[in-house]
């Protein structure tokens, strides 16, 4: 199937999808960005070895270990140009969010949010991720909801992978999000 998003003369979109550990970063984040027809970036693998290192070991991390990534997953977004691109990011903070908006000020974020229980039931459910469940509660305290003039949609991740990335989709074509005029089929 044609995956390419046909040519609205519209710029394509930089999305940040973040939220904290377990709630579908990589996994929505993958989907939406295949049925939006641009290219999809973990920001996990943008971090330095010694911040995967820290997490590894369950050390939350300093703002200090997170500026120098927040400065490349700017960088990475502001280099996709029109081509747009989705990355998934924690992005938990609004001064985290700022630092990524200096540099991409046109991105848009999509909050994946969910309860406690949601989170540390996924989280303890994964066998291959640096992040040890026991840094769950540090992210949630951590957590700073966007705020009303920041630019993104939150979504409810209950619901299963392919209502929560219908929703998604929905939310970011929504009037004041209106970027895209036609979403292309899924691959």
């Amino acid at each position: 199937m044609n995956t390419s998003q046909p040519n609205t003369g519209q710029p394509k979109l930089r999305i940040v999808v973040m939220g904290v550990s377990g709630c579908g970063k990589t996994t929505i984040g993958d989907v939406v960005a295949r049925k939006l027809g641009v290219p999809f970036l973990d920001g996990d693998s943008l971090h330095p070895v010694e911040n995967v290192a820290k997490m590894a070991a369950g050390t939350p991390l300093t703002d200090e270990d997170r500026w120098p990534w927040l400065a490349i997953v700017g960088r990475e977004l502001a280099a996709a140009g029109e081509g747009g691109l989705v990355l998934a990011c924690s992005a938990l903070r609004r001064v985290y969010r700022d630092a990524i908006r200096a540099q991409a000020p046109d991105t848009i974020f999509l909050h994946l949010n969910g309860g406690k229980d949601v989170l540390a039931q996924r989280v303890a459910g994964r066998s291959a991720h640096f992040m040890p469940p026991a840094l769950l509660d540090s992210q949630l305290a951590t957590l700073e909801p966007l705020d009303t003039d920041e630019a993104g949609v939150v979504v409810d991740i209950a619901a299963p992978v392919t209502d929560v990335v219908a929703q998604a989709l929905t939310s970011l074509a929504a009037p004041a999000h209106v970027l895209f005029a036609e979403l292309p089929e899924q691959r």
